[in-house]
């Protein structure tokens, strides 16, 4: 078994960002523009958000958020993403989920300009996705992509079952892998919470994609032996070993799983870093289309 270093990789990730923002700012040109948009105070999303941040540090972007109260109205959060859609020195921008179940998320994600949309969660840019056209590319899949490039895992013609069809993960995951392009040329499952035989048929996979959002679903019996194995889930759990009081878990039972698997992401240190990885990947892919 080897565990997929999501830290190693985004690491190296951002190095070769940062090489790029410099080659810019010497060249007397500005460095990207992120600005992340803060609805309340959840606890993930803060967390998720302070990341974003101190990633753009790092690489040497501009940073900025924006922050509202949970009692912000819909038209007011529409009225500032329109702000930022105009505003020429915003290269791209992020509305952090969830919000609200007073404001719409579809209609705040078709507000979003696709040329600013770094998330890429627009239609338009899950349209050509779909389509295997040039566009962004949503955070974690491109990041799971990433990982299985780097460690130079085969895909082709291989059965890989996604568990979760969100829009988020699951859905532009399965598209991705289905694609013609490498990673990708597998034969893909998308199981949800009205399949049947989900067990027998996640015993099937060579590569699982967990992104259901249910701590330690997968368990030892649904993986057979050489699998490799992806888990998306952050799922934060009451914890007294922690000095914040929760701890986070994934969508497999890592213990059980592990030792089955030729390869496994942990959690926390697998998707999560590569997400914010991919994150700046395409708030450099916005700059470079502004210029």
């Amino acid at each position: 078994m080897q565990l997929i270093d999501g830290k190693l990789v985004s690491q190296q990730v951002r190095k070769l960002i940062a090489d790029k923002v410099n080659v810019l700012t010497a060249m007397g040109k500005r460095a990207p523009h992120l600005v992340a948009v803060l609805v309340g105070n959840d606890g993930g999303s803060e967390t998720y958000v302070a990341a974003k941040i101190k990633a753009c540090e790092e690489v040497g972007f501009k940073s900025s958020l924006v922050r509202f109260d949970t009692s912000v109205t819909e038209a007011e959060l529409l009225a500032k993403v329109q702000e930022l859609n105009n505003d020429e020195g915003v290269d791209g921008f992020i509305v952090q989920l969830p919000l609200p179940k007073h404001i719409s998320e579809d209609r705040v994600t078709e507000a979003i300009s696709p040329n600013k949309d770094v998330d890429g969660f627009h239609p338009q840019n899950i349209g050509r996705l779909t389509l295997g056209m040039e566009t962004f590319v949503s955070a974690t899949p491109q990041g799971i992509l990433e990982l299985l490039d780097y460690y130079k895992i085969e895909t082709s013609g291989k059965h890989c079952v996604v568990i979760g069809r969100s829009n988020i993960v699951g859905r532009p995951m399965s598209i991705l892998l289905s694609q013609k392009r490498n990673p990708g040329n597998c034969t893909v499952t998308v199981l949800h919470s009205r399949s049947e035989n989900l067990k027998a048929l996640c015993a099937q996979a060579d590569i699982i994609v967990a992104a259901v959002g249910i701590p330690e679903f997968v368990t030892e019996d649904m993986v057979k032996s050489g699998a490799v194995v992806i888990d998306v889930g952050t799922t934060r759990v009451p914890s007294t070993e922690t000095k914040s009081g929760w701890k986070l878990k994934g969508d497999v039972k890592f213990d059980e799983v592990a030792p089955k698997c030729s390869y496994i992401t942990p959690v926390p240190g697998g998707v999560g870093p590569m997400t914010i990885a991919s994150l700046m990947i395409n708030s450099l892919k916005a700059s470079s289309l502004k210029r």
